[in-house]
């Protein structure tokens, strides 16, 4: 099974934004997707132009336990196998720059980088352009990040709105990272399609952070089904979550 990738909106309900400084989790997030609605034994291939990428790559694979490879296939790519449902066999397999035994199965190739392949691209993926190297886990367990408006602060509307947008790119910027946002009320607008932060929840989502939004409240303002990064959660788990975090941050 050979998937196309020409186009990312082939996976996400959005438009390619070629924004230089945050493609360095989109080889992750489309890996992540591939491997949710790829068959068990089937082979998930990415192609980068970076070792930075190949590593997380390789650290996403370890996270969920999957069989991986990687080969350097000449000085600007390298070619990174996952196989979907299959587990490491050892802690070898999950070291970046380790390789495993040969899969079976359908194939899907996803091009990740500036490489010249004849297969379809997910994205323009420039390596000298990308000087950032960016960690799958840096999370500082217990912290939570509440988001329960589209706005930050009190005021006007509109300004409110921007430094909310403002707030969440800068979240992801920092050394460490929340272990988990949780969105209600008028947050939980801003994991769903539509939303000017839905790329910067992704990216944290890419780099282990758990995104969690309301359920009652996708339901209360009827975009349930827009809902565009994270998963749904209910009452008793933000309780819970915010009742046991060392530290609660609130914009």
């Amino acid at each position: 099974l050979r998937i196309p990738f020409w186009t990312e909106a082939f996976f996400l309900p959005r438009k390619v934004h070629p924004e230089r400084g945050k493609q360095c989790p989109l080889p992750v997030i489309d890996a992540k997707k591939a491997l949710e609605k790829a068959e068990p034994g089937s082979v998930v291939e990415v192609v980068a132009d970076n070792e930075i990428a190949v590593q997380n790559l390789k650290k996403l694979a370890a996270h969920k336990g999957l069989l991986s490879s990687s080969e350097k296939v000449s000085e600007r790519e390298f070619l990174v196998k996952i196989t979907a449902g299959g587990k490491a066999e050892s802690a070898a397999e999950a070291v970046p720059g380790s390789k495993a035994g040969s899969v079976q199965g359908s194939t899907t190739e996803i091009v990740s980088g500036s490489g010249t392949r004849d297969v379809q691209k997910t994205t323009e993926f420039a390596a000298e352009e990308q000087q950032v190297s960016c960690a799958l886990d840096c999370r500082e367990k217990g912290m939570v990040v509440v988001l329960a408006s589209e706005e930050m602060g009190q005021g006007d509307e509109v300004l409110g709105r921007l430094l909310m947008k403002g707030f969440v790119y800068a979240l992801t910027q920092q050394d460490r990272l929340p272990e988990t946002v949780l969105l209600f009320n008028g947050g939980g607008k801003l994991s769903c399609e539509g939303s000017d932060s839905l790329e910067d929840l992704r990216e944290l989502e890419a780099q282990g952070v758990e995104i969690l939004t309301c359920g009652t409240c996708l339901n209360h303002y009827g975009i349930a089904k827009k809902l565009s990064v994270g998963n749904v959660t209910n009452m008793y788990e933000i309780v819970e979550k915010m009742t046991g975090a060392k530290k609660i941050v609130r914009p």
